[in-house]
């Protein structure tokens, strides 16, 4: 099945399984912090996390690549997936010099999305895409460092919650340092441009 109608069948399956909880909970936090203003605020930090394999992953690992992070949750209705998206159409067109970036999602809800649930939901997205989760205190740790807001919010009667989350794209240089973000409303094309420019390729 092509990745855009694994798409569509993520985002009608969640959309229809949340109902309008999860969508209002998105929509206000994705106006609520869309971009973040950095001047010389420090963003990113060390992390010691578990990704889609059980692997545990550190922030060394990625030195060397240009990281493009993203923060959100399987459950999400439509914004996570859009623009999980956007990054995986903007790798493919960066073409050969893809190799240098690795796109990463963190869940901002380590109580769901296990290193199985977020295999199975990045394998819409792409072979390249690293999963992290870990202790609920471990994430919030490192949001923390992204300066990225979420909120759990309350349980509806069959269980089923949202987590408002910002919602921001991160390019981190080779050495682990911030180096430009964008949102999901830039498109592939553009975000492929602006990756490119900041790595040479």
């Amino acid at each position: 099945m092509p990745r855009s109608a694994l798409i569509a069948l993520i985002i009608l399956v969640t959309g229809v399984a949340a109902g309008t909880l999860w969508y209002v909970g998105d929509q206000l936090a994705s106006h609520r912090i869309n971009m973040t203003s950095v001047g010389d605020t420090k963003i990113g930090g060390p992390f010691s996390l578990t990704d889609q394999n059980g692997r545990t992953r550190t922030d060394k690992d990625f030195i060397g690549h240009y990281m493009l992070v993203y923060f959100g949750y399987t459950n999400c209705p439509d914004v996570c997936p859009t623009t999980l998206s956007v990054m995986a159409d903007a790798m493919e067109k960066l073409g050969g010099a893809a190799h240098q970036v690795v796109p990463i999602f963190v869940t901002v809800d380590p109580a769901r999305d296990t290193p199985r649930v977020l295999k199975s939901y990045l394998a819409a997205f792409g072979p390249e895409f690293v999963g992290l989760t870990g202790s609920p205190s471990s994430i919030a740790a490192l949001a923390k460092e992204y300066h990225v807001y979420y909120k759990v919010q309350k349980s509806t009667k069959n269980g089923s919650y949202a987590v408002d989350h910002s919602n921001v794209i991160y390019l981190m240089g080779p050495e682990g340092k911030f180096i430009a973000n964008y949102d999901e409303t830039l498109g592939p094309d553009k975000l492929a441009a602006a990756i490119a420019r900041h790595i040479g390729a």
